[in-house]
């Protein structure tokens, strides 16, 4: 099997540090492979963000399908360009909310996303209506701190339990979802952070979320619905 994961943002400084996390969520007999945009932002941080970064998106997912890969994961809790990208390629495609909540609502009642930044939540908002669970999600936080400042890991760490304890404390989750792909490798430690408090809840990192998911869309033969529409080839589009 092999999938591919797009990181939705230019430069190459964080491919290693996602392939590592990917890694360790694969099976063994997974390849993974993971490339960054052309063009497009350092990161995706608002909708102005997202609609600059498309572009280069699905520049790699055409390359993807001529290059006949089984899964594409586009590593972003915003899910960019992943409903375009569907339209384009006869492989299931995923961004990092849709597997991530999917995944939360099957172990809770109300899922509490803790993402980075307050300019993020209406994408959240938005994203969730889109998703009709939007009556499940019973808040949506943040740490405050940037996607290109969260290698921080002690305050990181601090702040998603912070936010998490409160959350749970107050009723108002029952299951955790890392709202931002950039959190990494910080899960597990949420996890037994909160449970050492009192507070034994799942917590869902996205990107694992993702990859079991393609894992397990490739292993039953299925691809995601998608549109009737089909663009031609790139060298007969016009200009």
């Amino acid at each position: 099997m092999h999938i591919r994961v797009v990181l939705p943002v230019i430069g190459e400084t964080l491919i290693e540090h996602v392939r590592s996390e990917v890694l360790a969520w694969a099976a063994p007999d997974t390849k993974v492979d993971v490339i960054s945009l052309e063009r497009g932002t350092a990161s995706i941080e608002s909708e102005y963000d997202e609609a600059l970064s498309a572009p280069g998106i699905l520049q790699r997912i055409e390359e993807a399908a001529t290059d006949g890969v089984d899964g594409v994961f586009i590593t972003c809790f915003g899910d960019p360009g992943v409903h375009a990208a569907r339209e384009i390629i006869d492989a299931p495609v995923v961004g990092g909310f849709e597997p991530a909540m999917l995944t939360a609502l099957s172990l809770g009642e109300k899922v509490g996303i803790i993402t980075v930044l307050p300019n993020v939540l209406p994408m959240l908002h938005s994203l969730a209506r889109r998703y009709t669970i939007e009556r499940r999600v019973g808040t949506i936080r943040v740490v405050d701190l940037p996607v290109l400042g969260l290698e921080d890991h002690d305050v990181l760490i601090e702040r998603l339990f912070e936010q998490a304890s409160d959350a749970v404390a107050k009723g108002e989750a029952d299951v955790i979802v890392l709202g931002c792909t950039g959190m990494l490798g910080v899960a597990a430690e949420l996890r037994d952070r909160l449970a050492a408090a009192g507070h034994k809840v799942p917590v869902v990192d996205p990107t694992g979320a993702a990859i079991a998911w393609l894992e397990s869309c490739v292993r039953l033969g299925v691809t995601p619905s998608r549109t009737t529409y089909m663009p031609p080839p790139a060298k007969d589009r016009k200009a």
